[in-house]
């Protein structure tokens, strides 16, 4: 008999079904959002004042972590829905193709690069001290990398008859540099910053520069330091170690070569197995 399952079932189930890099940028951006709406205004404010983006050159040299962290705020709940559903769409398909450390260096790399754009932006013609925050930048970096793999896939949006990618994604491009100039208080900098930024990866990613294969080595880099430098101090440890594990190994080959000559007698043995039982018969 066919049980149906539970509204919590099937969130739990979709949810670990995302891939993993999707899955983080999901549930840190609504783990965030949460914490500034239960804090009340106070807890918002401060957290907008201490992780938001500012573009102010100044600020943005001596404060450089805002340009990581203003990522992970959103103002409102439609700001934050319409920056996760469009991850959401389109994320999927873009880590699934790429792998996910290759998805989180674009997604990443879009939203700080269309910050620093802002930067360059704001050093021209001033301004930059009224806080950047969302996702919108990185947004824009995978809906281009999304187009840019699949040009020809259809999207549908509500109202609208379904459009092909590469078509929907340089009319929102297109929207943002029509309104460059609008105070309607949206980062179409950083937006557009994050399109040029994710075209840019991708197009390096097409020239060989895997970064899931940089970010690998780079680890196994780091592990193997640690390492060589835990065994640099404790060289007594290790060397007693090695010392018993070549011991075991002798041991090993006298206790094969003994077994030989108890089935086929000494004659039995090769010149190399004689040498090495004499070797290793002075050695104990």
């Amino acid at each position: 008999m066919y049980q149906q399952e539970s509204f919590g079932q099937a969130f739990k189930r979709g949810y670990m079904m995302m891939p993993p890099g999707l899955r983080f940028i999901i549930t840190a951006n609504v783990v965030v959002y949460l914490l500034m709406v239960l804090g009340g205004s106070t807890v918002r404010g401060i957290f907008i004042s201490s992780f938001g983006f500012f573009a102010d050159p100044a600020i943005a040299l001596t404060q450089p972590w805002r340009i990581f962290t203003y990522m992970f705020l959103h103002a409102n709940l439609f700001h934050i829905l319409f920056n996760m559903l469009w991850v959401w769409w389109l994320g999927r398909m873009v880590e699934d193709q790429l792998g996910t450390k290759n998805f989180l260096t674009i997604y990443f790399g879009a939203g700080i690069g269309g910050a620093l754009i802002n930067v360059v932006v704001v050093s021209i013609f001033g301004g930059g001290l009224i806080p950047t925050v969302g996702a919108s930048g990185a947004v824009f970096g995978i809906m281009v990398v999304f187009a840019m793999l699949f040009p020809t896939f259809k999207l549908m949006l509500l109202l609208l008859p379904p459009i092909e990618a590469r078509f929907l994604v340089a009319g929102l491009i297109a929207i943002d540099l029509l309104f460059i100039s609008a105070s309607d208080g949206i980062a179409r900098i950083v937006h557009l910053g994050g399109a040029f930024w994710g075209y840019a990866l991708l197009k390096l990613y097409y020239r060989g520069y895997n970064y899931d294969a940089w970010i690998t080595a780079i680890g196994e880099r780091f592990s193997r330091k640690k390492t060589d430098t835990y065994t640099a101090k404790n060289k007594k440890m290790y060397s007693v170690s090695d010392a018993e594990i070549v011991e075991e190994e002798e041991q090993s080959e006298l206790d094969r070569i003994l077994d030989k000559i108890s089935k086929k007698g000494y004659e039995g043995l090769t010149a190399e197995e004689k040498r090495r039982l004499f070797d290793l018969s002075n050695k104990n």
